[in-house]
């Protein structure tokens, strides 16, 4: 058994050390513990500073393309290069290397496919009132479109089977956190979550610049994929309102029409209900639309899946790897 620990990386030669420090290399259930760092198109000595710290593998982008794409990337080098479990974790050591042993004992007993790190949010001290409640919220959203109980969707300590990872697409340019959970979720994934001791921050974080952009950049990830995973749900939702308010736009009419056998005015709410009946259709068939483009979704992952397993087959070399 082979496990890989995978940390994406962007400009962290001074993160790095520290975090390479704490990490294993031997575990009880494997035979082998390798470390890949993903360089997401670092301008700073990242590559140097991982080879001196003992990192067995590098996959450098060629440009910064983000969280999530880096994140792919290690995952299709870690297949190529043999490992049964996968790690990941950060760059910046917000993680504690310790917790291993309990991420990967799920996955080394086949109880799960992936293994999810619980920060226990609620009683950070690093996370403000304002932040926790986000989190909170975002989670129980996560969670319903989902399926899971996943209780820290955007903990980025996991632990993710060969044949989960095998399995995985994430889309997302921002994040894979939040995408990947309600990806498993959908195709019945066995998910579990293990308690995690997140490190004191050493800086802040990097994927946004104020807490009003991490709103706004988590709230339109969560909508953009329960409306991709969940079509039905989300634009049928949508419709019921449109045609709720458009009730409401007639309301005026129809009592005059009822109660004074009056038909003769009310034009703008005629015309206000009209439209927003004519936009309720054109959602619901929006809906129907958004369903099939899901149907054809999960049959290019099966798609994707049976080619990374060729490439797997056919010993296809990681892309962008250099060590």
């Amino acid at each position: 058994m082979k496990l890989i620990i995978q940390i994406p990386c962007l400009n962290e030669e001074d993160q790095l050390p520290d975090m390479l420090a704490d990490l294993p290399r031997e575990l009880e259930g494997f035979e082998t513990v390798e470390w890949l760092v993903i360089d997401d198109g670092s301008t700073d000595e990242t590559i140097e500073v991982a080879r001196r710290n003992g990192v067995n593998h590098i996959v450098k982008l060629p440009q910064n393309r983000g969280l999530a794409s880096a994140f792919q990337a290690g995952l299709d080098a870690c297949l190529k290069l043999g490992a049964d479990v996968i790690v990941n974790t950060d760059a910046d050591n917000q993680y504690n290397a310790a917790d291993i042993p309990g991420l990967v004992a799920p996955v080394l007993a086949h109880e799960a496919d992936i293994v999810v790190g619980d920060r226990d949010v609620r009683r950070s001290e690093e996370f403000s009132w304002l932040k926790i409640r986000l989190q909170l919220l975002g989670s129980w959203v996560v969670q319903q479109a989902s399926n899971t109980d996943v209780p820290d969707v955007t903990s980025g300590f996991r632990a993710y089977s060969r044949e989960a990872a095998l399995r995985l697409v994430v889309v997302n340019p921002y994040t894979y956190t939040i995408e990947s959970i309600i990806q498993a979720g959908r195709t019945n994934a066995a998910i579990k979550s293990a308690p995690v001791r997140p490190n004191p921050s050493t800086r802040e974080s990097r994927l946004f610049g104020s807490m009003w952009g991490y709103i706004r950049r988590n709230a339109l990830t969560i909508l953009r994929v329960f409306a991709a995973y969940q079509p039905l749900k989300f634009f049928g939702f949508l419709a019921f309102i449109l045609f709720v308010l458009a009730g409401v736009a007639f309301l005026p009419f129809l009592s005059d029409w009822i109660i004074n056998g009056d038909t003769s005015g009310h034009l703008q709410s005629i015309i206000v209900g009209s439209t927003l009946t004519i936009a309720g259709f054109q959602t619901m068939a929006l809906a129907v639309v958004a369903d099939l483009v899901a149907s054809h979704r999960a049959v290019s992952q099966q798609v994707l899946e049976r080619v990374r397993k060729l490439e797997l087959a056919a010993s296809v070399a990681p892309t962008d790897y250099i060590e």
